[in-house]
């Protein structure tokens, strides 16, 4: 049963505290069950949530959403920090197949299994356009938590970078279309497709821009430091910096900030990079806690009925579409075998972004179609059902996704022998 906020709120501190030390704990318990720390964060932080005791009630949430931001933009930069180009050259030509493979077989798997069950052309394009998007927190939190290192991570990295920006695009294509066939459904004039699925590769090209001109002036500022706690300084100030104007223009933080990253791994000193890699996970810890509680906040356990058959098919076969997909691509492009067995089962997290998406559906689809006997237009209902759907599948990928990236790494030996026991090196 939901609760209503509480009258009488907290100190938002006391509450941000009190948060992070039960988080923590929680995190470590959950080494004796040989699960990830973020799947302790999220169980904290459903019981914290409207489901249970509601201490993180939504108005605090919605409070709180910057500190999401922050996670997302510092995972990101992460991210772009490992896409060193001549690494991914010794990955081999088969990493970008399983890129383009990945997302665009959850797009096919999700679309024709829809079409099939609901007979409906629009909400199978929305469905399988959603469907491509990686939650990448949640691969990046296991990865680094238990200090993975070897091939398949970095395929992951490089996988969970690109596919948003690829995801972006298949759903703005996907939409284009699916607004197109609601317009002439109802009897009015379709728009122009081209000026449809201008929004998409715009966000993508201005992004991918923004990334370029704040790697090239952070460069210049850092290459004058020489302490590697005033680059941190720095490199905290640009993330929220980068957020910020991502938030102003309308662009995505995460490729934004994971552009900064890649343009920083590949033109400056090493000596710089390393300065960054060595601060840069004193904060990921701290992050991911606020992150994955606040994920579990806003998981709403009443939307675990609602799944239906519709939300079956979508996790099924959004799974099947990866795991399928990725080990084709990664087998036809001759990538490492451990690669091709077990890159899919890191690629299963989704949330933001397909949360994001399924929230762009239920605004642009308002109004439009035909109207139904209820007194509501097709374009209501698909933006009704999807929105729904989506958080109610995204709580089942949010728990499994991280566990499967586990297995994924110990399956091919990159998880170091004392990360597996659960042992913390001193720094």
């Amino acid at each position: 049963m939901e609760h209503a906020a509480p009258t009488t709120a907290l100190p938002v501190l006391l509450v941000i505290g009190v948060t992070i030390l039960a988080s923590f704990y929680c995190g470590k318990s959950t080494k004796f069950i040989k699960l990830p720390s973020v799947i302790g964060y999220m169980i904290l932080g459903v019981i914290l949530g409207p489901s249970f005791i509601n201490l993180l009630h939504e108005p605090l949430q919605e409070q709180l959403s910057f500190i999401t931001e922050i996670a997302l933009g510092f995972v990101a930069i992460s991210i772009g920090l490992e896409l060193k180009l001549t690494s991914l050259k010794k990955l081999g030509r088969g990493i970008i197949y399983v890129i383009f493979a990945e997302s665009f077989g959850a797009f096919v798997f999700v679309f024709t299994a829809v079409l099939i069950f609901t007979r409906d052309l629009p909400f199978a394009l929305i469905f399988g356009a959603i469907a491509p998007a990686t939650a990448p927190a949640g691969t990046v939190a296991v990865i680094q938590e238990y200090k993975a290192k070897g091939s398949l991570t970095k395929a992951l990295y490089a996988i969970v970078g690109f596919d948003d920006g690829l995801a972006i695009i298949i759903f703005g294509f996907a939409a284009a279309i699916a607004r197109s066939i609601m317009a002439q459904q109802a009897g009015a004039a379709s728009q122009n497709f081209l000026l449809m699925i201008f929004h998409p590769i715009k966000e993508i090209v201005l992004s991918a821009l923004l990334g370029a001109v704040i790697a090239v002036i952070f460069a210049v500022l850092a290459r004058r430091l020489k302490n590697a706690g005033d680059v941190l300084i720095l490199v905290v100030g640009f993330t929220f910096a980068v957020n910020g104007l991502c938030t102003l223009f309308h662009l995505s933080l995460i490729l934004t900030n994971m552009v900064v990253g890649i343009i920083l791994v590949n033109t400056q000193p090493h000596s710089l990079v390393q300065k960054i890699h060595d601060r840069l996970p004193l904060l990921m810890p701290l992050l991911f806690i606020l992150f994955f509680t606040l994920a579990g906040a806003n998981l709403h356990i009443s939307a675990l009925p609602s799944l239906g058959i519709l939300g079956v098919i979508y996790v099924v076969m959004r799974s099947a579409g990866k795991i399928i997909a990725s080990s084709l691509a990664a087998r036809f492009g001759n990538v490492e075998e451990k690669i091709r067995k077990y890159v899919g089962l890191g690629l299963l997290s989704q949330a933001g972004v397909a949360i994001g998406l399924s929230l762009i559906v239920k605004h642009e689809f308002q109004g439009l179609g035909k109207t139904l006997e209820s007194g509501i237009t097709s374009g209501d209902e698909l933006g009704s059902i999807v929105i729904t759907t989506v958080t109610a599948t995204c709580i089942f990928f949010e728990i499994i996704g991280p566990i499967l990236a586990k297995i994924a790494l110990q399956k091919a030996g990159e998880i170091p022998p004392s990360s597996k026991r659960g042992e913390v090196k001193k720094i």
